[in-house]
């Protein structure tokens, strides 16, 4: 038996996707918390995988079509409480552009300085080694 968790909403699949010595940010039109710029992200369906789940909200929000090249780990955001789950993933084809108008007001390929200017927070410890290992 799992021990219980105080958020029982699904958990949130978020994509690391790294082309070029770049990662994607996308900037959420609503906060959540002090989040804005995060990594294309939503919750897991039902039926789905996180790494499922990361190339799909990547579709929807972004217009990118990943493929998933790893999990980089779980963890509860300490920031919004929610379980998260991290996907590294590749660019197999397209732009990346505001897909989704509703959720985002914007789309950026971040290079190393550009990351820590939008994201000034410390990043789960996996999805850290893997940007260290692959930014710029």
């Amino acid at each position: 038996m799992s021990e219980p968790t105080t958020d029982e909403r699904p958990p949130i699949a978020a994509a690391v996707i790294i082309n070029d010595g770049q990662v994607l940010l996308v900037r959420r039109r609503v906060k959540e918390g002090q989040l804005s710029w995060q990594f294309p992200a939503g919750e897991v369906e039902a039926g789905e995988s996180g790494e499922e789940a990361a190339i799909r909200e990547t579709k929807e929000e972004t217009g990118l079509t990943v493929r998933a090249t790893g999990n980089l780990g779980e963890r509860v955001h300490p920031n919004t409480g929610r379980t998260m789950l991290y996907a590294a993933c590749e660019v197999v084809e397209g732009t990346a552009y505001v897909a989704d108008e509703e959720e985002l007001a914007e789309v950026a390929w971040c290079d190393r300085a550009t990351l820590t200017a939008n994201v000034p927070y410390p990043f789960f410890g996996p999805v850290q080694e893997h940007l260290d290992a692959n930014l710029r």
